[in-house]
């Protein structure tokens, strides 16, 4: 057995090397390194796998979502409410453009956004709400929706962890997860679901001129060269990284259903343990799986975390400091709002290796060493 990784990378490069070094050389060959073709047809063909009008590509997911929050015209002091339980760039873009982060609570099961505590955080200063699609699960987007809605609040859907993951509404519609909000944004991290092999980002939307507005920020402010009609940044994807997404995203579904597969066997041999309780997979979301990530009860998880290193089984820890927690964050009053589940989750939760070459050897190796582990510790 090869060693373990959370997510091996080489392996799944290896099974589509040809077409991805054929790609890469003819990116090389044409010389046209930034916005050339593959740029643009990478953004046709995700829009058209999303189902959404307009994909634009830019050069990470962080970037993506701060041109979002610049796209919509808020001024320093409106309040955007988020989840604390997710990775820091959701809200450091909100901090960076001095926006006020307001943190809500997530629920036990999904990881996601608590509807009734957005509704207990909405103020006449609320100008944008952002979900989080966590580990791979879509947030309760038909609610949120229209709460969002009776405010008139828009609503910027952080999909870079659940790209590839859908949402089905009461009436038996399914969408693509980042497709819901006024603007989605992704990332492109190696790791993703969709990765590409260096940084890259996207947004999508359905309103023509909003998807004309994230062009220009990302390019400089300008719609003309030469000729800046509003701040932007430099945020381009470049035309290697859209060579590998294109040939990666007509795989995507493959890869999904692959993690799929392996938390299927995760969640049997786990199903009936006392101390550990699997991913809850909401009846509303096909989920996605960037991550496997479980919760522990009665059990010290950094004990069980070091134990399986000692073990060769890796293993990550997401999130162990929540954003409301983190210092960066303490002039924005984030540690005085009281999240319950937030901080007992940073306390319990521990995840997995999951990616599209796990094969049944590993998953066994892994599962048999985290059962032994939690048996240990738990006595």
């Amino acid at each position: 057995m090869q060693n373990l990784q959370m997510v091996d990378l080489k392996r799944q490069y290896l099974k589509i090397k040809p077409e991805v070094d054929a790609a890469i050389q003819n990116v090389l060959d044409t010389t046209a390194f930034i916005n050339g073709k593959d740029v643009q047809q990478f953004g046709t063909e995700l829009a058209s796998y999303l189902g959404v009008k307009h994909v634009i590509p830019c050069a990470n997911g962080t970037d993506a979502l701060q041109i979002a929050l610049m796209a919509l015209g808020l001024q320093p002091g409106d309040e955007v409410i988020t989840a604390s339980y997710t990775y820091i760039a959701t809200v450091e873009v909100v901090a960076l453009l001095r926006l006020k982060p307001v943190f809500v609570d997530v629920d036990a099961d999904t990881f996601t956004m608590n509807i009734d505590s957005v509704k207990k955080a909405i103020t006449s200063k609320t100008k944008a709400i952002i979900p989080v699609h966590l580990y791979g699960q879509s947030a309760n987007m038909e609610p949120l929706l229209a709460l969002a809605k009776e405010h008139n609040i828009p609503v910027i859907e952080d999909n870079a962890q659940a790209i590839g993951g859908t949402y089905t509404f009461s009436d038996g519609k399914t969408v693509k997860t980042g497709s819901m909000g006024i603007i989605g944004c992704t990332s492109f991290f190696p790791s993703k679901n969709l990765g590409c092999y260096g940084d890259g980002g996207a947004m999508f939307t359905n309103d023509d001129a909003l998807a004309e507005k994230l062009k220009m920020i990302a390019n400089h402010g300008q719609k003309v060269r030469y000729y800046h009609e509003m701040v932007g940044c430099n945020s381009r994807l470049d035309s290697i990284q859209a060579a590998v997404l294109r040939i990666k995203l007509r795989k995507l579904d493959e890869y999904c259903s692959a993690r799929n597969a392996a938390a299927d066997y995760y969640d049997n041999a786990f199903k009936n343990h006392p101390n550990i309780r699997t991913p809850y997979r909401a009846p509303y979301s096909y989920h996605a799986f960037h991550q496997y990530t479980l919760q522990l009860s009665n059990v010290n998880r950094d004990m069980v975390s070091e134990k399986l290193a000692e073990r060769k089984v890796p293993n990550m820890i997401y999130y162990p400091v929540p954003c409301h927690k983190q210092n960066m964050l303490k002039d924005f009053g984030g540690a005085d709002f009281h999240l319950p589940v937030t901080d007992m989750l940073q306390d319990c939760v521990i995840s997995l290796p999951i990616h599209t070459e796990l094969s049944e050897e590993e998953l066994s190796y892994i599962t048999k060493n985290f059962i032994e582990v939690v048996d240990q510790l738990s006595k």
